[in-house]
């Protein structure tokens, strides 16, 4: 396929559609370990505690490495570098699904997460260029539904066949789904010329814009809460006597499939009520898996709402930041963001697990209360400049 500036018309299906499951492919595989604590932990003898930092590792790497790798091939054509990204995916998913040995393990997680940052650099571009500008929207909201069906479907499906088969065959899966989309790209994602040196806002220039760094702060206090109680999410299951982590995974997944819904269709009309709804809807969930997470019933009513107001979060945080930013430095601001999510996910799972090891399962709803109620508050105090009531209208992206 040659290479073109001139989008399609039509939405390209095939393309767009490949750059879905790579966003499917790369959260799947940053956050399957979640769900397979005890398996891993048993095959690379290592603590649960310890597993859960191989999610650390993943983030820490994606959000360490995704400007430097992407500045340094920015001049390159896309699709050798997606491709090469993918085979990167399959390579480091092999060696995972083959190696019993941690040290193996958390270093080709390193990699993979190099990998991950890559790939969420380039992913909404490249969606943006694949069409006419009218329908940007709703191709970067097809490739970033990725994200959701991974989270609804890939996680849950991920340990339930570990579940049937083991977890090695969780991760020879992801190899196998990695080298196909490789494929795939390569027959039906046009390519696009690497990108020549542009003047941009500096950062410093851009995040000391009034409202820029409260959002920042939300979203790093929210991720962190989130993730320091979802990465740990096969313990918690275990307190109500169950075990069936599968189960809670898939309820919080089609939670969130909701609450994407949910917040696209008011986002517009109501960001900052709804964003207010959903972090008070969080932190009443994490105040019932505290008290009675034990209770199987609490557990999957905790869970469901917690997913629907998670899923709407992202969608909201990135709005109020788009609007604080201005469209001109949004790109500026994203990769931002980017960053931020990641440093969230790194220290979430790192606080996740040092609380396992130290308190116990239990405390950890009690960690992410504090950390949920304080970004409830600075939402409420920030009405202004980060999260003001009637914000300049941003497309939604899911």
């Amino acid at each position: 396929m040659s290479t073109s500036d001139h989008p399609p018309a039509r939405l390209p299906w095939a393309g767009l559609l490949a750059l879905f499951a790579a966003a499917f492919l790369a959260v799947t595989t940053e956050l399957l370990p979640a769900g397979l604590l005890p398996q891993l932990s048993e095959g690379l003898n290592a603590s649960e505690g310890q597993i859960g930092f191989l999610v650390t590792g993943y983030a820490v790497a994606s959000c360490l490495t995704a400007i430097p790798v992407t500045a340094a091939l920015r001049r390159l054509p896309r699709r050798p570098v997606l491709i090469a990204v993918l085979a990167g995916f399959a390579l480091f998913n092999l060696v995972t699904a083959l190696s019993s040995s941690y040290p193996l393990t958390f270093a080709t997680r390193l990699l993979a997460g190099v990998m991950g940052g890559t790939l969420w650099a380039m992913l909404v571009g490249y969606a943006a260029r694949m069409v006419p500008p009218e329908r940007r929207g709703r191709a970067i909201a097809i490739v970033s539904a990725g994200i959701t069906v991974a989270l609804c479907l890939g996680i849950p499906a991920g340990t339930a066949l570990a579940g049937a088969f083991g977890w090695r065959a969780a991760f020879i899966t992801l190899t196998l789904l990695a080298a196909a989309l490789a494929a795939w790209v390569r027959w039906k994602v046009p390519d696009h010329p690497g990108e020549a040196p542009t003047v941009r806002s500096p950062l410093r220039t851009v995040v000391t814009r009034p409202g820029i760094r409260m959002v920042l702060t939300v979203t790093v206090l929210v991720l962190l809460g989130h993730q320091a109680v979802y990465t740990y999410i096969a313990p918690l299951t275990e307190l109500s006597g169950t075990g069936r982590t599968g189960l809670v995974l898939l309820v919080f997944g089609l939670s969130t499939v909701a609450g994407i819904w949910l917040v696209g269709t008011v986002i517009d009309r109501y960001p900052r009520p709804v964003l207010l709804a959903a972090l008070a809807l969080i932190t009443l969930a994490m105040l019932a898996l505290g008290l009675a997470g034990q209770t199987q019933a609490v557990l999957l009513i905790a869970t469901a709402g917690w997913g629907v107001a998670f899923g709407g979060v992202p969608t909201l945080l990135q709005a109020a930041l788009v609007n604080a930013s201005g469209a001109a430095d949004a790109d500026v601001a994203t990769s931002m963001q980017t960053t931020v999510y990641n440093l969230g996910i790194a220290a979430g799972s790192l606080t996740g697990g040092l609380v396992l090891e130290t308190s116990g399962v239990g405390a950890l709803p009690w960690t992410a209360l504090p950390l949920l109620a304080v970004a409830l508050l600075a939402v409420t105090a920030a009405r202004r400049r980060a999260f003001p009531p009637h914000p300049t209208p941003v497309p939604a992206l899911a």
